[in-house]
């Protein structure tokens, strides 16, 4: 199935941060990013969500993310917040309640083809015991 999908990526860069590593943690989740900085944030967009998806498998976190995407879908959308920090190594943590010492890299997922739920269930599949649930039995 071909999915069609548009993922904006912003992330504010503190004083404190070096711009180049807030970069780093966004393509550490999305490689495919380019982020340009303006007004104090690096924004960028792709359309593919493999990493992230391979990331949640990896770290077994899909009923987590599952409950995140659904949790904030509003139409043909959904948006979720990861921990900067934790991003720079290469790991998922979505920033629910606590934004993290290092602030959020803030994902907005708007999806074209097929439809929200479809392209969840492709990201973070649905589980039992803690692994994904094969869809072909």
């Amino acid at each position: 199935m071909i999915y069609s999908v548009d993922i904006e990526i912003t992330a504010p860069v503190y004083d404190t941060e070096v711009t180049d590593r807030v970069a780093d943690a966004i393509t550490n989740i999305f490689p495919g990013a380019d982020p340009t900085y303006e007004h104090g944030e690096l924004r960028a967009t792709v359309h593919d969500i493999e990493t992230l998806s391979e990331l949640l498998h990896r770290q077994e976190i899909l009923d987590t993310a599952r409950g995140v995407f659904f949790d904030t879908r509003r139409g043909d959308s959904f948006s979720f917040q990861l921990k900067k920090q934790a991003a720079l190594q290469g790991v998922v943590n979505f920033a629910v309640d606590n934004p993290g010492e290092l602030g959020t890299i803030s994902v907005r997922v708007r999806v074209e083809e097929p439809d929200v739920e479809s392209f969840i269930d492709y990201v973070a599949p649905p589980t039992e015991d803690g692994r994904p649930i094969d869809a072909d039995g």
